[in-house]
């Protein structure tokens, strides 16, 4: 940041910034960015490439400012901590890898992101009765664990009947938890997951759970989603628009009613992300930071 001439900042809560001197007081502060942290055995391209991304646009541009936020991956604490303690910008565009397959499968380099998915997780139990699995008889088993295998496919199934939801089952906690036990009781956990209220909403009652944790969806601004469509088209790209189903800092931002919008980088390897095998190309990357560059300027 120091190299490209800008303004280093660092705030009470450890979120990174580095400001250019090129944008007007008149149109309020723009920033673009993400973050640095990642998961535990993750890859290189999740966060990383948005902080690059904005700071080669930032320096190409001559205006605008590079911000790095803190622990995304943990529950976007440090973009969280910004909207709480306030000096926000006039509007904020995030890049960012679509960690999915969807932009490789419509041949498309770069998409633009129309909202980000509400989240909403809570538990289901199911209960049984234990037995020796040696001694009681198959037809007059209780067995917990096959009723909360007809539970998962059940979420599968809910989730299938709601056009962009999507549900997953990926804790499975079973009682007594012995191998020559039959269960007695199983705790499963659902993520619940779709890109507007109605059908977050929808996807909730449906499951029939009692979320104990909570982010509404949130939607993009639309005449910033006009101006990355608009970058798109001039560079001869297919202007693809798609709902991001990860959390993501502009969604904090967003929420907060700072003008936001995001631009996904194609993923390779099948759309892996958090995981090593996380690959998007140079080409995909250098086309992201001339549209980001290009909306700065407009901007």
């Amino acid at each position: 940041m120091r190299e490209a001439g800008l303004r280093i900042e660092v705030d009470a809560d450890g979120n990174l910034f580095g400001h250019s001197f090129g944008s007007g007081p008149e149109t309020g502060p723009v920033w673009t960015g993400s973050h640095l942290d990642t998961v535990p055995r993750g890859g290189k391209f999740d966060g990383a490439l948005g902080v690059l991304a904005a700071l080669e646009a930032v320096e190409r541009a001559g205006r605008g400012s590079v911000a790095v936020f803190r622990g995304e991956e943990v529950g976007c604490v440090g973009s969280r901590a910004r909207v709480a303690r306030g000096g926000l910008p006039a509007a904020f565009v995030e890049v960012h890898i679509e960690q999915g397959p969807r932009l490789a499968a419509a041949g498309a380099p770069l998409g633009v992101v129309t909202s980000i998915a509400g989240i909403a997780r809570g538990e289901v139990v199911v209960e049984g009765v234990a037995g020796h699995a040696g001694t009681t008889p198959m037809g007059v088993r209780d067995d917990a664990l096959v009723k909360a295998a007809e539970e998962v496919l059940r979420v599968r199934d809910t989730a299938r009947t709601i056009d962009e939801a999507v549900a997953t089952v990926g804790i499975v906690d079973v009682q007594p938890g012995a191998a020559n036990v039959i269960p007695s009781r199983v705790a499963l956990s659902v993520d619940a997951r779709a890109p507007d209220l109605e059908r977050f909403e929808r996807l909730i009652a449906a499951l029939g759970i009692e979320p104990n944790y909570r982010i509404e969806p949130v939607a993009m601004d639309v005449e910033l989603v006009a101006l990355l469509r608009g970058e798109l088209e001039a560079r001869g790209l297919p202007a693809v628009e798609l709902t991001s189903g990860a959390g993501h800092d502009a969604g904090i931002l967003a929420a907060a009613g700072v003008r936001s919008a995001m631009l996904f980088v194609r993923s390779l390897n099948g759309g892996v992300s958090h995981s090593p095998d996380e690959l998007s190309s140079p080409e995909d990357a250098g086309l992201a930071v001339e549209v980001l560059a290009g909306v700065l300027s407009r901007l």
